[in-house]
């Protein structure tokens, strides 16, 4: 494997990018395709922001749409911070939806929230050792 490239898809591009680089701190770099995909950066990690517009089709051959309500995946981003309470306090400041309270666990504290177009994301604050206090 070379690398990991993470796509999320958003019906506003402006709007995502200036989400992503003020509320949850990403890097930006460039847009591309004409202006309809930003990249973005943190730490080593290339975000690629695709603007789709409500209702397309993401898989061809089926009925699925794209939405942007509030929604679930199987896949979302984990984002680690130093401190919860002030990384949770921009997001919702650049327009984050805030999913339940933030837990509070033995590895650490866990904030879930939406970003503003339905996807998921989730705050970490790890202490002690992390993980690393929960494994087998």
């Amino acid at each position: 494997m070379q690398g990991l490239i993470v796509n999320i898809d958003v019906p506003d591009l402006g709007a995502a990018t200036l989400f992503y680089q003020n509320g949850l701190g990403f890097d930006f770099r460039r847009t591309l395709f004409d202006g309809t995909v930003a990249e973005l950066s943190v730490d080593s990690l290339l975000v690629y922001l695709i603007e789709q517009a409500e209702g397309t089709t993401p898989v061809p051959n089926t009925s699925i749409v794209r939405s942007y309500e509030s929604h679930w995946t199987p896949v979302h981003l984990d984002i680690l911070v130093e401190d919860i309470e002030a990384a949770l306090a921009k997001a919702l400041a650049a327009g984050a939806i805030q999913s339940a309270e933030v837990s509070v666990n033995d590895w650490g504290k866990l904030a879930p929230l939406r970003d503003p177009f339905g996807n998921g994301i989730c705050l970490l604050e790890f202490v002690g050792n992390g993980y690393d206090s929960v494994a087998d």
